[in-house]
């Protein structure tokens, strides 16, 4: 896609750290970083998000995730590894191209998980999930 800022990237014609690459994917250093090492994997072929990607695609992206995941707790002995993925406007997506954000953690980094825990309706989660359930057994 020609405004597309990962696509110029894939393309060289905005430079960026490249750690890995691959037929399916790229994987690079974030220009923002919430810690340490983060760090982006986004697939080769444009899908603005999650519901556009290919299987293959999201598959490599996840296996070269993985990856990348294993050295940055051996390069940067990370304690653990949030993995992001946004699609669309209302969760944020800032690039509108698939990518898996990795983000390097540890233990009282200062960091946290804005979210609060706060109990759902269970009426309304096993409604939910059985929507959820007949829409996937249409759609085997």
């Amino acid at each position: 896609m020609a405004d597309c800022i990962f696509c110029k990237i894939r393309d060289g014609q905005i430079p960026a750290m490249k750690v890995f690459e691959d037929q399916r994917t790229i994987c690079i250093m974030d220009i923002n970083p919430l810690s340490r090492g983060h760090c982006l994997v986004l697939s080769r072929a444009h899908a603005a998000t999650i519901f556009d990607a290919e299987v293959a695609d999201l598959q490599a992206a996840i296996a070269t995730a993985k990856r990348v995941a294993l050295a940055l707790k051996q390069t940067l002995d990370a304690e653990g590894l949030n993995v992001l993925q946004a699609n669309g406007p209302a969760a944020f997506q800032s690039v509108p191209h698939f990518h898996l954000h990795l983000i390097p953690r540890w233990m009282r980094d200062g960091k946290g998980f804005d979210w609060k825990l706060v109990p759902g309706d269970r009426e309304e989660i096993m409604k939910n999930g059985e929507r959820l359930r007949a829409a996937l057994a249409r759609h085997a």
